[in-house]
């Protein structure tokens, strides 16, 4: 058949699919009239606009040294606001990133090795101990405006949320089928479809579930940002954070107990109006033959089909797409064959004139990006003589004030137990939990709320509690603070299970339906195993999470300015960052963080691959 009649061919297919999905479209506008529904909506879309407005006023504001966080309940809605914007802006941020990093470091194989281990460092290292000097750099750089303190708390929130995401789509991508891989290459698809048809539909799962993991962390770290003062010196921001702070310091308790109710709400009402639908909407990326009969549902999804303002924009967004797809010059790209108006006219001079332009750009290219790496080089090595010179003021031993590299190194060992411990208990009840729920639509359901509330409530409002039952059940404070790191440890685990067993394709339970097979030997053969991948991200995350948490878990701060700590490499970092004593302050640190980098080398690298060469569905 002549090309030109296949195109044709092709062409009619094209439009025939767009006037089927306009059909399909217009059924959808036939929605009953909703005006009720319609208001909703509308005021909804008004007062995230004003929302933005406000919060864009306070970030922009002039810089103040002293701040006045009001206990009015009145104040709370508004201050609960803020915080919520700062949480969305982190992760905004941290989604791009994982977009971008994953892929880099899935596709490329030299960047991934120095990637993948750079980010293990990252996610390794305790972000609290960074937060004067992120918020002292932000201040000189914005020494007038209010800008400069947000940027600093976002900031601190996005190191918080983006390592868990990143872990989860880089692993995700490389365990894509090869089979579909090959029918990318058979295609001719480009890079950009192939990442939008193929490798962000095959992380949605894990992705969604861990999303939701990295904004209740980035809770954790927002309570603390916002209330951040450092000796005399004031750089609080308006937030529930710092109210529920200003509660604490002067024993309001009605106004803490306003702070939880308000933190409550605001983790509810994301969990419904947002988490909640996009769960169900991933469950369509699910890999698998045949669908199941109790699919998760969505009350608002399932409202916004009456709504007549919904349907005209997902009739609006469909016409735009389907005439950007099928468009002449898209067809006969995706074809493998160039439409007729770019095709060559003079070949003696104008490909040569193309290719002098793209030797030109491909050098500039190329000197851009090896300034970009003298840059990267310079920095790089001042950055690590300055942190030489700081180990360097260390001795090795001071018996006079145990501020030496040999109580370094047992701190050490005292807080690799505890974590240790808290990985571990948080793996032993989450791992069965998380498959009972993933496995279950109805009581995902239910429980995801409840999960959400729980995992998503900041732990060190909550510290002053646990720390009094401790007191009265006579439990030493080296071993009650693991439950502490548990707060900050097992939601990790958690989430990627739950993810992992919703993932498991419904042919292979149903299989074992039919087969009657054992519920031991079920849960042994199937359930775990499909489980593992999503396993393993938990637990490498869950590690980082468990020694970043032991600087607040060793050393905590209660009512009255009362502190109380045990021995251990987070309560060390706690105490030089109180002292200003940055040669310490240094050497914890980097111990903290070459230790986790060991352990990722040494055992969760060797349990990725065991996960991707021996567990992987998609082989």
């Amino acid at each position: 058949m002549p090309r030109r009649r296949i195109d044709a061919v092709e062409r009619r297919k094209d439009l025939s699919l767009v006037a089927f999905q306009t059909r399909k479209v217009k059924d959808a506008l036939k929605v009953p009239a909703t005006v009720g529904l319609d208001l909703v909506i509308l005021l909804v879309v008004l007062a995230l606009a004003g929302a933005v407005i406000s919060f864009g006023r306070q970030a922009t504001g002039v810089y103040r040294q002293q701040v006045d966080i009001s206990l009015s309940y009145w104040a709370l809605p508004k201050y609960t606001l803020f915080s919520l914007s700062r949480g969305v802006a982190a992760y905004m941020i941290s989604l791009v990133f994982t977009l971008i990093y994953g892929t880099v470091a899935a596709h490329n194989r030299r960047a991934e090795k120095v990637m993948v281990p750079a980010l293990d460092v990252l996610q390794s290292i305790p972000v609290l101990s960074f937060l004067p000097l992120v918020v002292l750099a932000m201040i000189s750089l914005f020494p007038t405006r209010q800008i400069g303190l947000e940027i600093a708390c976002i900031v601190m929130i996005f190191t918080a949320q983006a390592w868990n995401m990143t872990f989860s789509f880089y692993g995700s991508v490389r365990s894509i089928p090869q089979p579909l891989r090959e029918v990318t290459k058979i295609h001719r698809l480009g890079w950009w479809k192939v990442f939008r048809i193929l490798e962000v539909p095959a992380a949605m799962i894990g992705l969604v579930w861990n999303s939701m993991m990295s904004m209740a962390g980035g809770w954790f770290v927002l309570n603390i940002s916002e209330s951040f003062k450092l000796q005399d010196r004031d750089f609080r921001l308006p937030g529930i954070g710092s109210y529920m702070s200003e509660a604490v310091a002067k024993n309001d308790r009605g106004a803490m107990v306003a702070a939880v109710v308000a933190m409550i709400v605001m983790i509810v009402a994301v969990d419904q109006f947002i988490w909640r639908p996009i769960v169900v909407w991933s469950e369509r990326f699910k890999v698998e033959d045949t669908s199941e009969a109790n699919k998760p549902q969505s009350w608002v999804l399932n409202l916004l089909r009456y709504s007549r303002i919904w349907a005209w924009a997902f009739h609006l967004i469909t016409r735009v797409r389907t005439e950007k797809e099928t468009s002449p010059t898209t067809v006969s790209l995706e074809a493998g064959v160039a439409p007729p108006t770019l095709q060559p006219t003079a070949p003696s001079y104008e490909p040569r004139r193309w290719k002098q332009n793209e030797g030109s750009s491909s050098n500039v290219r190329r000197v851009a990006g090896w300034m970009a790496l003298a840059f990267l080089t310079v920095a790089a090595a001042w950055g690590a003589w300055t942190l030489f010179r700081l180990l360097a003021a260390v001795p090795m031993r001071n018996p006079a004030t145990h501020e030496d590299w040999a109580t370094v190194g047992l701190a050490l060992l005292a807080s690799f137990g505890r974590t240790t411990a808290a990985v571990l208990i948080g793996a032993a009840w989450t791992l069965p939990v998380g498959i009972l729920i993933g496995l279950s639509p109805k009581w995902s359901q239910r429980l995801q709320p409840i999960i959400q509330v729980v995992a998503s409530f900041p732990a060190p409002m909550i510290f002053p509690v646990i720390v009094g039952v401790m007191a009265l059940l006579h439990i030493p404070f080296g071993i009650g603070c693991i439950s502490l790191m548990l707060l900050g440890t097992q939601w990790y685990i958690l989430f990627n299970v739950i993810a992992g067993a919703m993932a498991i394709p419904s042919d292979l339970k149903e299989v074992s339906r039919v087969y009657r097979t054992p519920k031991l030997r079920l849960w042994l053969r199937l359930y775990i195993p499909c489980v593992f991948p999503y396993l393993v991200t938990g637990l490498v995350t869950a590690a980082g999470g468990a020694w970043n948490a032991t600087i607040v878990s060793e050393y905590a701060q209660l009512p009255g300015d009362r502190i109380i700590f045990t021995f251990g490499l987070g309560s060390m970092i706690s105490q030089a960052t109180d002292k200003g004593n940055f040669p310490m302050l240094a050497a914890a640190v980097v111990t903290m963080a070459v230790t986790v980098v060991f352990l990722n080398r040494l055992i969760y690298k060797r349990l990725f691959r065991l996960a991707e060469n021996r567990y992987s569905l998609n082989m």
